[in-house]
């Protein structure tokens, strides 16, 4: 009798020790724990000006895009059908579908699965015919003491990160292309303003060169030379056709429309000024840049994977178990007597692989110093990045200021220049290269306009194009769903 009073206390005590057991294992992972390594990150950029005038909006708001700083509907319109109708970024965003799916499949580790196994089956020996009816439910669930399944969710779940923000990379990136695309349209629209007024001006002039023949107070040279300056002008107006057609086509691609079904109407659409971003600290630059989230996701992903690759020195344990009912009769099939049943845990340890997980963790090791070098390349590219747009938007604006002069020099060089030929002083060689250095000095102050744009564009997609880090989702997951 005492010891029976005492066998329940027992049973309690092991009971309770072993489930304390199983707590502290479940609580072990093996591995690594991440964290973020440094980054080479400068105090302040080299190359920001603080001479600078910032043209207003000098930056897109919380709640707006950031191509809306240039204020141009049209470039509006075409950069929201991006995320909707382009096939790269429909790409982008089926494979984060399928990170997110890959989720859910290391997560399904955590749980038991559950098999149901039925059969029937007829034998015949020496004239005598049997019938066997089985039916089983069967569970399996390999218990995570080591942590090798959280690794594998852990690794997934920074995988799905990792296509997120490649996502939002390939958003920014074909956004950034469409706007420069866009713009650079516009310029040849612009150029194709010019060429049109520049020939109206030459056939004038050619009507004063012929005028002045007719009258015999000029040669025949005269008329040869300025008929030559205006087709060779017409010309150059009618090869602007061909770069416009071919961004009108990028243009279409980028938007997901076949180029025969789409048509962009010349209008004006340079920008009058440039506006300027702000580039902020260097240091916010890890936090705004897509790509650099996807690096950095990417250590966490590999880091995770060096605990799955250590916990395969550590034994499984499974459980297992099946219970069901086996009878020669069906009228005998749920009978106490045709019950079946067993349960039990499995253990499995490799004792010898000639070396192979020493390999896998190495090779894990190894990923993981890939990335984190990946990373900080990634890093160093974009302050290059945002660095040379700086000192091309400050360049360019000095030369900017610069040509302004030029042009206007040369349009009063080529207005006095006309003048005289018309009275007689000049002949018309110096007409001719004063209307050609007109012409060539606004030509280069138009590109000059272009490529600042550019750099404005290129600019805010060094910057991140107000995308930030907090945006990645959190808990990747796919929901929990029963078959």
């Amino acid at each position: 009798m005492p010891e029976r009073l005492h066998r329940p206390s027992s049973w309690r005590r092991c009971l309770t020790g072993a489930t304390a057991l199983l707590l502290c294992l479940s609580a072990c992972e093996v591995g690594p724990d991440y964290k973020r390594p440094a980054a080479p990150t400068p105090a302040a950029y080299k190359e920001e000006s603080k001479d600078w005038k910032i043209a207003e909006p000098q930056q897109a708001g919380s709640n707006q895009a950031w191509w809306s700083i240039y204020n141009d509907p049209v470039l509006d319109d075409l950069e929201k059908q991006i995320a909707i109708s382009n096939e790269s970024v429909k790409s982008s965003e089926a494979a984060y579908r399928q990170a997110v799916a890959l989720v859910g499949e290391a997560r399904a580790g955590f749980f038991p699965t559950l098999s149901l196994d039925t059969s029937l089956q007829r034998s015949h020996q020496q004239s005598k015919s049997t019938t066997q009816y089985s039916g089983s439910v069967g569970a399996s669930w390999e218990l995570d003491i080591w942590g090798k399944i959280r690794r594998e969710v852990e690794s997934a779940k920074a995988g799905a990160q990792v296509s997120a923000a490649d996502l939002a990379a390939a958003k920014l990136s074909l956004q950034a292309e469409l706007a420069t695309d866009y713009f650079q349209l516009r310029t040849e629209d612009e150029l194709q303003r010019l060429l049109n007024a520049t020939v109206d001006a030459f056939a004038r002039s050619l009507q004063i060169a012929q005028n002045r023949y007719d009258v015999g107070v000029a040669a025949k040279t005269d008329v040869a030379s300025a008929q030559a300056q205006l087709e060779s002008t017409r010309a150059q107006a009618i090869n602007v056709g061909v770069l416009r057609s071919q961004l009108e086509h990028a243009i279409a691609v980028l938007i997901g429309k076949p180029p025969a079904d789409f048509t962009l109407a010349p209008a004006p659409g340079v920008v009058a000024a440039v506006p300027l971003t702000p580039p902020g600290l260097p240091s916010q630059l890890l936090e705004r840049r897509p790509d650099i989230a996807a690096a950095e996701r990417q250590m966490a992903e590999a880091n995770a994977q060096i605990g799955v690759a250590v916990s395969a020195y550590y034994p499984s344990i499974t459980l297992e178990g099946s219970v069901g009912f086996a009878a020669t009769a069906a009228s005998s099939f749920f009978a106490p007597e045709s019950l079946v049943w067993a349960v039990g845990p499995a253990l499995a340890e490799t004792l010898f692989d000639g070396g192979l997980r020493g390999a896998q963790v190495e090779a894990a090791k190894a990923s993981f110093e890939q990335t984190v070098a990946l990373y900080r390349q990634t890093v160093l590219t974009a302050f290059q990045q945002v660095e040379d747009q700086l000192a091309a938007l400050r360049i360019l604006a000095q030369q900017a200021a610069v040509q302004d002069g030029a042009v206007k020099a040369s349009q009063e060089a080529e207005r006095l220049t006309l003048n005289q030929y018309e009275a007689g002083t000049l002949d018309y060689t110096s007409v001719i290269t004063a209307q050609a250095n007109a012409l060539s000095s606004q030509q280069t102050a138009l590109g000059i306009l272009q490529n600042r744009v550019a750099a404005s564009v290129a600019l805010v997609a060094a910057l991140g194009g107000g995308w930030d880090a907090s945006q990645l989702p959190q808990n990747p997951e796919p929901p929990l769903t029963l078959p």
